[in-house]
């Protein structure tokens, strides 16, 4: 070709006769120019070489621990246990799932005279005004230390999904007793773990503390609550359909679901538990099923459907599982509220078989699925890395070293939020710049000061913003010369959550502002409906109008159904974009069409009134 020049070597071996194998060589320096990886593929080996993790902890070897597993379903007192003993030592770490549970134990721990820092991925609050460090530890799964020593620790298996965390708490842990709560079917999947480190497993088994009875009949309609009833829902639309059509009634709820910051989900609780309050029902999705004491005597499943992510990353509606329900179902009847025996029923009359079906089944040993999706060595597996990657390709073009686009891959960050996916790119550019982030420079990102919100997007948004401060406070303690303002940003934080609980306050004002606002004829919390008689869920209800029926115009519906798909994930507003494009090429023929046989048929009327 004329526009290629071959070097000399190239010319030797395609003019002169010879063996293909003579091309092996050329073929090998063109191959390591394009994957330099190629010249240290054994180191890359042995780095990859993920077959013994216990190894990876020589301090934890060093020790021999003790670890005590405390076996038992909710409400059957193990927790309450293994926590007597924690604060009995002369030292210890909590680790628990959620920010919610390690604030619980701080604020316990302090209480009860036991001096405790606490530590999240967002926070660190110390109880030496000095700085000091006192000798217990409240903190979420992630954050514990593997090379403090302590003599106990208690720790939560509840979320398999980031068993990576826990995995490395129970091999790596620098602690004399090692306190684990669970459901028995985790007994067996422990037991062998620490098999592999030589440590033996003492099992404690409890039971249920306060009976709980699954009732015979549905509560069918909402006229039908009584105090002290929580209606469980899956979809934040199903909340505020629920909460709207109790508070019509006249009757005031709670609202839980799992974006409220904490502060707001402890208000609500606390509202819902106080019995001066006339607030006496709850709504709430399964976020009630860890970390909050409430004061529930019959628990309602509104639905038994919940959206998931299947592991090609698609959004799938599936039946909840049998550890899901108990999870929900044990809530009921708590041994220290004022209702001491627990009932369990559906709102409709046609889930309730199903739902005693699911509860009647054994819970199936963990040990069954780690060993089926083994891709690491026996009982271990590679965890998912799919938000990891999501968060990789958003900055890949953005200059970063390759410690710090590290760090900022492990963000904790909510996917489902464009603002929040937009702001975490904002951060990343100005971080690449070598720009502190300044407290004035986020709260013009965040447009602060915010006000109390309007109608139920505001709420979103307003969420949205809390999760942003969120990361912001997550990255401060990571590069704390860039994010240097987190002491400013958590008081405006606080300031959020207020402004959040006034909105969850007024829900109903809220939903009906929203509905309001929406395009008549259209229902904007219709999205997960099916059809059928009741009128107590969303989902069932009967005769909405039709777009088409409605007057409404294609566009209207399209940007209101478009920005809610595109705020739940079934949506990128690329893909929006698209569509609204090809629907305006439609529309505009449409038109063209319709002027078409307007213009004939007067052509036609004008020639009659000739003759």
């Amino acid at each position: 070709q004329p526009h290629h020049t071959l070097s000399t070597d190239e010319c030797v071996c395609l003019c002169s006769p010879g063996h293909i194998d003579d091309l092996y060589p050329y073929f090998m320096r063109h191959a390591k120019q394009i994957f330099p990886m190629l010249d240290c593929m054994e180191d890359l080996r042995k780095i990859s070489d993920l077959r013994v993790p216990a190894n990876w902890y020589p301090e934890a070897r060093a020790i021999q621990r003790k670890v005590i597993f405390h076996a038992g379903p909710t409400n059957s007192g193990k927790t309450h246990h293994a926590i007597q003993r924690y604060l009995a030592a002369k030292s210890g770490v909590y680790c628990g799932p959620l920010k919610l549970l390690a604030h619980e134990i701080f604020e316990k721990s302090n209480t009860a005279g036991v001096p405790c820092d606490l530590v999240t991925g967002e926070e660190r609050t110390f109880v030496d005004a000095e700085g000091g460090q006192a000798e217990h530890v409240a903190c979420t799964i992630e954050m514990c230390s593997v090379t403090t020593p302590c003599q106990c620790l208690i720790q939560m298996i509840r979320d398999i999904s980031r068993g990576w965390a826990w995995t490395r708490a129970l091999l790596g842990l620098c602690a004399e007793e090692i306190h684990v709560c669970g459901e028995p079917a985790v007994i067996n999947f422990v037991t062998e773990l620490m098999y592999t480190t030589g440590e033996e497993v003492e099992v404690r088994n409890y039971k249920r503390l306060s009976p709980c009875s699954i009732l015979d009949r549905a509560v069918e309609s909402l006229d039908n609550l009584r105090p002290g009833d929580c209606v469980v829902c899956f979809s934040k639309n199903d909340i505020y359909s629920i909460s709207r059509q109790i508070e019509s009634r006249g009757l005031e709820c709670a609202v839980i679901y799992g974006s409220l910051p904490p502060g707001t989900k402890l208000s609500q609780a606390k509202k819902f538990n106080d019995p001066e309050d006339p607030c006496k029902i709850l709504v709430a999705t399964d976020a009630i099923g860890m970390g909050l004491n409430l004061s529930i005597k019959r628990i309602i499943f509104n639905s038994l459907v919940k959206p998931n992510i299947n592991v090609k990353g698609e959004k799938e509606l599936n039946t909840i599982s049998t550890s899901q329900a108990l999870q929900i179902a044990g809530r009921a009847g708590r041994f220290s509220s004022i209702f001491k025996e627990g009932e369990v029923t559906t709102m409709h009359r046609d889930d309730l078989p199903i739902l005693k079906e699911i509860l009647s089944r054994t819970v199936h040993a963990i040990e069954d699925i780690f060993v089926s999706l083994s891709q690491v060595d026996g009982m271990y597996f590679v965890c998912n890395i799919d938000d990891f990657k999501f968060l990789a390709d958003m900055i890949q073009h953005i200059p970063l070293n390759l410690r710090s686009r590290y760090v900022f891959c492990t963000a904790p960050i909510n996917k489902k939020q464009p603002f929040v996916c937009t702001s975490f790119l904002k951060f990343a550019r100005q971080f690449s710049r070598d720009e502190p982030l300044t407290f004035d420079w986020v709260c013009r990102l965040v447009s602060w000061p915010l006000v109390p919100p309007k109608n139920i997007k505001d709420l979103v948004h307003l969420e949205a913003v809390h999760d942003v401060l969120d990361l912001y406070l997550w990255l401060s303690y990571r590069f704390m010369d860039m994010f240097p303002d987190a002491n400013h940003v958590r008081e405006i934080q606080q300031e959020l959550d207020s402004i959040i609980q006034l909105g969850v306050r007024n829900i109903t004002r809220l939903i009906r502002a929203t509905e309001t606002s929406a395009t008549p004829g259209i229902d904007p919390l219709s999205s997960q409906r099916r059809p059928g008689p009741s009128p107590v869920s969303p989902r069932r209800v009967r005769g909405a109008p039709k777009a088409q029926d409605s007057g409404v115009e294609a566009g209207q519906l399209d940007k209101s159904l478009g920005s809610r798909l595109v705020q739940e994930g079934l949506l990128t507003p690329d893909l929006l974009r698209q569509l609204q494009k090809e629907w305006s090429k439609e529309h505009r023929q449409e038109e063209v069409g319709v002027k078409l046989v307007v213009e004939t048929l007067n052509n036609k009327m004008k020639g009659r009134k000739k003759k």
